[in-house]
């Protein structure tokens, strides 16, 4: 019987591309149905980039970033953009980092201005390191050691799941590793990735493709040119033979295990990939889906699942080596070898029998759903077109990607769930540590 596809539109969001003389990528992205715009820098250094002995440093950066520059003092950034009726932030991942805005159109200027300014050079001094290394410090304390379940799964799994650095080290950062940074090494890491050639701009919201573009050279055209560093090649073998392991958690109140396998490169494998994705919502999305009836309703082993692609959980702001993970939480007492060897089964069932009527089409627009409504704002536009345009070159990919999902098969899915077998995965249990 042919495979049924859900029929998903494509959106037609207008996308516009240059590229400055000092190398800066800049994607234009006009709507003008609302007076609002979005503004996205993005930086292809990300958790992966940072050396040995300095863990946490890409993350410590980016809030150096925000600690003023040569040409405006702390607090300036702050108060120009909430001045202006807008917000603002950044976020580092595994494979980037991004600051942005959200403001009224007639702040653009203002926008642009700002993030030229800190790309010219922050103000990296040894009380604005000092001060951030304390505010990252804390920052760990409150989301990892004294939070139950913290750093679960992204920050313990990976370890267990990668042998090399690059990939399986802490993101987050031990406090030795951040104590001992030094100013030099943040000169020198501003230097080697924070350069115009290794960056991308995009504006999404109410502008003119001419006057932004007029604006953007104003202000980013006399940045100095440097070239994007060479980026290593961060792959590693797939598992033949499953890993598991266990830790306790002292503030965890009941059991919780989470499990990953490897998945295809999502940058030459988007297809491939895409089958991975839409497995993991088939699995864990909803009262309906396949591991929520078996384990929660059913059986009553787990209190909650979780699926998803990429250990910090977008699917399409990553890079080879990435993962599908499983995480589950259990009841007191809960038995974590009968979840996973019924998470076997229900594998081994999908890819034997296949999907039952309408669950793929249910799903997939589920999917199309979440997509649409992420990329509606105009920052999530922005953010999501200067990764793509970072990572894939093809900003316009945003277009496609709600009806990429709904051309994956049951075939395919099928195919994916025969590939999550014991041998390769990788697995790590929580073990409730009693505190009260």
């Amino acid at each position: 019987m042919a495979a049924r596809r859900s029929r998903i539109p494509a959106t037609k969001y207008p996308v516009e591309r240059f590229t400055l003389d000092n190398g800066l990528r800049v994607v234009l992205s006009p709507d003008r149905s609302a007076p609002v715009v979005g503004v996205a820098v993005v930086y292809d250094v990300g958790i992966r980039s940072e050396p040995e002995g300095r863990t946490g440093f890409a993350h410590l950066f980016e809030h150096l970033m925000f600690q003023g520059s040569e040409n405006l003092e702390k607090l300036a950034h702050f108060r120009h953009v909430q001045g202006a009726g807008g917000t603002f932030n950044g976020s580092t991942h595994l494979d980037y980092t991004d600051y942005y805005e959200y403001l009224p159109a007639n702040a653009l200027e203002r926008a642009l201005f700002l993030e030229a300014d800190r790309m010219r050079g922050p103000r990296l001094t040894e009380e604005n390191l000092r001060n951030q290394v304390d505010v990252v410090k804390e920052e760990i304390r409150v989301n990892v050691l004294n939070r139950p379940y913290g750093g679960f799964p992204w920050l313990t799994l990976s370890p267990v799941m990668f042998d090399t650095f690059p990939n399986a080290h802490d993101g987050y950062g031990s406090f030795d590793d951040l104590e001992s940074a030094t100013v030099d090494e943040a000169v020198d890491f501003f230097h080697r990735f924070y350069a115009s050639g290794n960056a991308v701009l995009a504006v999404s919201g109410d502008i003119d493709v001419a006057e932004a573009t007029t604006l953007v050279e104003r202000h980013f055209g006399d940045v100095p040119a440097r070239p994007a560093p060479a980026r290593p090649d961060f792959g590693e073998p797939d598992l033949t033979v499953e890993r598991r392991t266990s830790y306790t958690d002292r503030l965890a109140p009941m059991p919780a295990v989470a499990s990953a396998w490897r998945v295809p490169d999502p940058l030459t494998d988007l297809t491939g990939y895409l089958a991975y994705v839409v497995l993991a919502e088939v699995l864990t999305d909803g009262d309906a889906s396949r591991l929520v009836e078996r384990l929660v309703q059913r059986d009553r082993t787990v209190t909650s699942i979780g699926g998803y692609l990429n250990f910090m959980g977008d699917p399409f702001d990553v890079r080879d080596p990435t993962v599908l993970v499983l995480q589950h939480h259990l009841p007191p007492g809960g038995d974590v070898d009968r979840v996973l060897r019924t998470v076997d089964e229900e594998l081994d069932r999908l890819a034997a029998d296949g999907l039952t009527e309408g669950e793929l089409a249910r799903t997939q627009a589920r999917m199309a759903t979440h997509l649409l409504r992420d990329t509606d704002a105009v920052l999530g536009r922005a953010l999501r077109m200067a990764v793509l345009e970072q990572q894939r070159d093809e900003p316009g990919l945003l277009n496609e990607l709600p009806r990429l999902v709904g051309e994956v098969t049951e075939e395919q899915v099928r195919a994916a769930a025969a590939m999550l077998r014991p041998e390769r995965r990788a697995s790590i249990e929580v073990i409730p540590g009693g505190a009260r």
